[in-house]
C-alpha cells in the first residue's frame, strides 16, 4: 500500500481517492463528510470555491452536539447547508455577526463598537456646536424688564399688585468694593480666575431635576448671573443646558468686571430689592457706593437666601449674625479684607425698618404673605425671587367683604377695650390673630394678621406659631377618647372601650393623676403630680360634657392619660394640626394646650368637627399663572375622613353646650347654632375662642408681645380687667365678625348626633347621685366603672350658669369680687356654698333645692339667692344622677379656659 493510500481519511472508501480530491467521480470525498462521518454527494456541477468553504472540524463537532440535543439529522443538515450557502452579499453592518454562534454571534466587534462611538461623538459635537452657535447672550437691559405679580380676590377682581420697579442699574464703580469683595468671598472666591463653570454643580442640578427633586442653585457667580436671566422660566433640563451654553459664551465674550456688574445689578436681596443699589437703599437707606465693610458683609449674606437670612425677621436674626461673621472671616482668608478692617466690625449692622408699600397697607400684606407661602409650598419651582420679579397672576380664596368684616370686628373691640395712653403698661403690645375657613372645603375666606405694615407690624399673626392654645385643645382629647377608646376599659374584642360625653371623671382641684396601669404620674419635683383647676373648688365627679362646659382641667388631664397622649397627638394631626406645632404628647399638661398652633390650623382642626369628621386642607390660592401659563396643583384638595361622623357630631354637640351654657355664652347674641371652645393659658399669656357654624369656622387669638424682646407677657390688667379669658374679648370679636359674615346666610342646624360609645366612668365614680362635692377622690388604682344609667339626650339643658351683669360668667367674664366671709360652717352632710361663685354674707334660710333630674342624673338647682338668704341645699338627683350644688349651683367657674 502506498504512502498516499495510507493517509486517506476514509478507510472504507476507494483506496485510490486522493486526500481532498474526488476519488471516483461524483463519489464522496473527505470534504463532504457529514457530522456522523457518513459521506454525502455534492450536487453535480458544483465546485468548491472561496464562497463555499468546507465545514471545519469544530463546526462538524458542534453539528454533532446539536444532533445529540435533539437536532438530529435535520439540524445537522441545516447547519451544513448554512455553511455551504456562505454569507451571500456582504452587509454594511455585520450584526448579528456572520459565522459566529452562541453569544459571540451577538457580541459586537471592536470595529462596530468603534464606529458607533465615533458616530455618536461626532453627533454630540455637532449638537454642542449648533447650540453654542445659536445661543445668544442676553443683554442686561433685557434682564430687568419690569413686571407685576397680580393678586385677585375670590370674585376675580384685582386685590393688589406687587413687583413694580425697585431696581436701579448702576456701574460697577458705583458699587462699593467692599460689597464686591464680600460677594466674591461668600459666593465664588475663584471668580476672577475660573472658567465660569462648575461641572459637578451642573451635573448635580440636572440629576436632581431629572429625578423630580428641588432645583439647586448654580455654583459660580457667572452661572448665577445667567440663572437670574432665566428665572421666570420653567426649571427644566433643557433650560439648564441652555444656561450652560450661555455661561460658556458669556465667559468667553465678556470681561469679569462686566459679569460682576450684571450679577450685582440683577441679584435678589429680599425686601423686593433687585440689585445692589436697591438693596443698599432698602436695608440701610444709603447708595451702594456708600456702604461700609460691615454693611456689605450683611448684604452679601442675603444672596444665599433672603427669606432665611433677613435679620428683620426674628427667627432669622441669629443665623444672619452667624453668616455675617463667617463672611467677614472669609474675606480675610481670601485676602479681600485685612484683619485690621475685619476687627472694626464688632457690632452687627442692624438694618433700618422695612418701608411698607402703599398698596400693601391694612390686611393686604398678610393676605399676600399667606398666598405666597401657599404658592411656594405647593410649587417648589416658584421662589420668593420669582414672585418679586413679577409675571405671575395669583387668584386667591379671600373674600373682600369678610376680610373687611373681620378687621372691623377686631378694630371695634380694641377701640372699646384698650387704651394704651391710659394703661401703657397693660394695653400696649396687645396682638390679635384670626382665621376664617369654610369647613369641609378648606378655603380661607378671611384672616386677620395684625395692625398693618404701615404701623410697623410685619409678622402675620394669622399664621403665628408661638402662641399656646390653652383649653381649645381639649376637644381633640375628647374626640380621641370617643374614636379610639380608653386603655382603662376593654370591650368584648379586648380593644380600648370607646366612651361618650356622659362618662364621669373627678373634677376636684389639685387631684392626683394616674396612669392607665394605676400608678401615679410623678411630677418634675419627684412627687405625685397634682392637677390644678382655674379655681380651688371641689367639684366631685362630673360628666365630660360638664367638664367641657366649665373647662375643668383635672378631668381632661386624667382622660388624656387614659387615652394616651401620643394617640391624642395623632388624632390632632389627622384633624388638620401640624405635628411640628405640637408639644411633647407624653407630658401631663399636653391636653391643656401647651402646643403652639396657628389660628389657621386651629380653624382647620375645628373645621373637621364642623364637617362631620372630614378634614379639608386649608388653601388660599385657586389658580396661578406664570407668564400666561397655568401651573397645576392649586385649588381645593379632596377632603379625607379623620373622624367617624357620629364622633365628630357628638363632640360638636358638647361644644354647642359650651357656647350656649358654658364659657362661650357671648355667642348667644349671634342668634344661630354655634359650637366652640374658649382657651386661656398659664399666667394669662394668651386667650382664645375657636367656634363654628355649619357654614363657617373662625378662630381668634389674643396675646401680648413686646416686639423688642419677642417675649409673651401676661394679659392680666389688659383693658382694665384683672384677667382676660377666652370667653371675653376673643369671643366678642368672633360674634361680631360672624354676624356680618353670615348676614346673608340662612340659619342651619348641626346634624343630630347619633349614639357613640358608652358611659365609662373613671375610678371612684359613685354609682348613684348621692355623692357630695366634699367627698375626696379614692386612692384605689383607677379602674373604670361602666354605669348602666340612661344616656343623657343631646342638647339637654344643663343647670344654668349664674351671671352677673350682662351675661358674664364669674371668674371668666365678670370683674372679680372679694371673696365674702363664710359665717356658716356646713355640717358634713351639708352641701357647702361655693366661695368662688360667691356666698351671701349672712346666713338666713334660703329656698329649698330644686328637684333632681331623674333620667339625666343632674341634681336640681338650689333656691334662688337673694341679698338676705343663702341658697338651699341642692335637690337629690334622680336614679344615678349627681346632686346639684346649694345656693347658686354645684358647677364651678371655668378652669384653664
Amino acid at each position: 500500500m502506498s504512502e498516499r493510500r495510507r493517509r486517506t481519511p476514509n478507510s472504507g472508501g476507494d483506496g485510490q481517492q486522493p486526500p481532498g480530491g474526488g476519488g471516483r467521480r461524483g463519489g464522496p470525498g473527505p470534504d463532504e463528510l457529514g457530522s456522523e462521518g457518513v459521506g454525502r454527494r455534492r450536487p453535480p456541477g458544483v465546485r468548491e470555491t472561496a464562497q463555499q468553504p468546507r465545514m471545519g472540524r469544530a463546526e462538524m463537532r458542534k453539528a454533532s452536539q446539536k444532533k445529540g440535543k435533539g437536532g438530529g439529522r435535520r439540524g445537522a443538515a441545516a447547519a451544513s447547508a448554512a455553511a455551504a450557502a456562505g454569507p451571500g452579499k456582504k452587509r454594511f453592518i455585520d450584526y448579528p455577526r456572520f459565522g459566529k454562534t452562541g453569544f459571540r454571534r451577538w457580541l459586537p466587534s471592536w470595529k462596530l463598537v468603534s464606529s458607533v462611538f465615533l458616530v455618536c461623538f461626532a453627533a454630540c459635537v455637532g449638537v454642542v456646536f449648533y447650540l453654542y452657535q445659536t445661543t445668544t447672550v442676553p443683554q442686561l437691559k433685557d434682564l430687568v424688564k419690569d413686571q407685576n405679580t397680580i393678586y385677585y380676590w375670590a370674585d376675580n377682581t384685582e386685590m393688589t399688585r406687587k413687583g413694580e420697579t425697585n431696581r436701579q442699574i448702576v456701574e460697577l464703580n458705583d458699587i462699593n468694593p467692599t460689597l464686591q469683595n464680600a460677594v466674591i468671598s461668600a459666593e465664588n472666591e475663584t471668580f476672577r480666575t475660573d472658567s465660569g463653570i462648575d461641572p459637578k454643580g451642573m451635573l448635580r442640578a440636572v440629576y436632581n431635576m431629572a429625578k423630580g427633586g428641588e432645583t439647586q442653585g448654580a455654583s459660580t457667580i457667572t452661572q448665577q448671573y445667567v440663572k437670574n436671566a432665566y428665572l421666570s422660566q420653567e426649571q427644566t433640563i433643557s433650560r439648564k443646558l441652555r444656561e450652560f451654553f450661555i455661561t460658556l459664551k458669556l465667559n468667553q465674550q465678556t470681561s469679569k468686571e462686566d459679569i460682576l456688574k450684571g450679577y450685582l445689578n440683577t441679584s435678589w436681596f429680599g425686601r423686593n430689592a433687585n440689585g445692589a443699589q436697591a438693596a443698599a437703599q432698602a436695608y440701610y437707606g444709603v447708595n451702594a457706593k456708600d456702604l461700609n465693610l460691615c454693611q456689605s458683609a450683611m448684604l452679601a449674606g442675603l444672596l444665599k437666601g433672603a427669606n432665611y437670612y433677613d435679620p428683620s425677621k426674628p427667627a432669622n436674626h441669629d443665623r444672619a449674625v452667624e453668616r455675617w461673621k463667617w463672611i467677614l472671616d472669609r474675606m480675610v482668608t481670601t485676602h479681600n479684607a485685612t484683619a485690621e478692617e475685619r476687627a472694626k466690625c464688632t457690632t452687627f449692622p442692624e438694618p433700618i425698618a422695612l418701608k411698607a408699600s402703599s398698596n400693601m397697607n391694612g390686611e393686604i400684606s398678610y393676605l399676600v404673605d399667606t398666598a405666597n407661602q401657599y404658592v411656594m409650598t405647593t410649587d417648589k419651582s416658584i421662589t420668593q425671587q420669582m414672585l418679586d420679579k413679577g409675571g405671575l397672576k395669583i387668584y386667591t380664596t379671600f373674600e373682600k367683604d369678610k376680610v373687611d368684616a373681620l378687621k372691623k370686628a377686631v378694630d371695634d373691640v380694641k377701640g372699646e377695650n384698650l387704651d394704651p395712653q391710659k394703661r401703657p403698661n397693660n394695653d400696649t403690645f396687645v396682638q390679635f390673630g384670626a382665621a376664617s375657613i369654610k369647613p369641609g372645603d378648606g378655603a380661607m375666606v378671611a384672616i386677620y394678621g395684625g395692625d398693618g405694615v404701615e404701623n410697623g407690624h410685619f409678622d402675620n399673626n394669622a399664621n403665628a406659631g408661638g402662641v399656646q392654645v390653652g383649653s381649645t385643645f381639649k376637644p381633640f382629647v375628647l374626640a380621641t377618647a370617643m374614636q379610639t377608646g380608653v386603655q382603662t376599659a376593654k370591650d368584648t374584642d379586648g380593644k380600648p372601650k370607646r366612651i361618650n360625653a356622659d362618662s364621669r371623671y373627678l373634677a376636684d382641684d389639685m387631684s392626683e393623676i394616674r396612669k392607665p396601669d394605676g400608678s401615679l404620674v410623678i411630677g418634675d419635683d419627684g412627687k405625685p403630680y397634682r392637677q390644678k383647676n382655674e379655681d380651688a373648688g371641689k367639684r366631685g365627679y362630673v360628666s365630660l360634657r360638664q367638664a367641657m362646659q366649665f373647662s375643668y382641667n383635672v378631668p381632661f388631664v386624667q382622660l388624656n392619660q387614659d387615652v394616651g397622649g401620643p394617640a391624642v397627638a395623632d388624632m390632632a394631626v389627622q384633624m388638620g394640626i401640624k405635628r411640628e406645632s405640637l408639644a411633647d404628647p407624653k407630658t401631663a399638661t399636653f391636653p391643656l394646650g401647651t402646643s403652639t398652633i396657628s389660628p389657621i390650623r386651629m380653624a382647620t382642626g375645628y373645621g373637621t368637627l364642623a364637617a362631620s369628621g372630614k378634614e379639608a386642607e386649608p388653601y388660599s390660592v385657586t389658580k396661578v399663572e406664570v407668564d400666561g401659563k397655568e401651573r397645576p396643583g392649586f385649588g381645593k384638595k379632596d377632603a379625607k375622613v379623620a373622624l367617624e361622623p357620629a364622633v365628630a357630631d357628638n363632640v360638636t354637640d358638647v361644644l354647642v353646650n359650651v357656647a350656649k351654657n358654658g364659657t362661650g355664652t357671648k355667642t348667644n347674641t349671634l342668634g344661630r347654632p354655634v359650637a366652640g371652645k374658649t382657651g386661656t393659658t398659664d399666667q394669662n399669656k394668651s386667650a382664645w375662642w375657636v367656634g363654628y357654624t355649619p357654614q363657617l369656622v373662625t378662630s381668634v387669638a389674643m396675646w401680648r408681645e413686646d416686639p423688642n424682646k419677642h417675649d409673651r407677657e401676661s394679659l392680666n390688667g389688659t383693658g382694665g380687667k384683672e384677667s382676660i379669658h377666652g370667653g371675653d374679648i376673643p369671643t366678642d370679636i368672633f360674634t361680631r365678625y360672624m354676624k356680618a359674615a353670615l348676614a346673608n346666610e340662612k340659619k342651619v342646624d348641626f346634624p343630630t348626633p347619633q349614639p357613640v360609645g358608652t358611659e365609662v366612668d373613671s375610678s371612684g365614680a359613685p354609682s348613684t347621685a348621692t355623692m357630695t362635692p366634699s367627698q375626696t377622690p379614692t386612692t384605689t388604682p383607677p379602674t373604670t366603672v361602666e354605669t348602666q344609667q340612661p344616656t343623657q339626650q343631646p342638647n339637654q339643658p344643663q343647670p344654668p350658669q349664674p351671671t352677673q351683669g350682662s351675661g358674664c360668667v364669674p371668674t371668666i367674664d365678670c370683674p372679680p369680687t372679694a371673696p365674702p366671709t363664710q359665717t356658716h360652717k356646713p355640717k358634713p352632710t351639708d352641701t357647702p356654698c361655693n366661695l368662688i361663685l360667691g356666698c351671701p354674707s349672712t346666713p338666713p334660710a334660703g329656698g329649698n333645692g330644686g328637684a333632681g333630674n331623674g333620667g339625666a342624673g343632674n341634681g336640681g338647682t338650689g333656691g334662688k339667692p337673694s341679698p338676705s338668704s343663702t341658697g338651699g341645699a341642692g335637690g337629690a338627683g334622680g336614679a344615678g344622677g349627681a346632686g346639684g350644688g346649694g345656693g347658686l349651683q354645684g358647677g364651678g367657674a371655668a378652669a384653664g379656659q
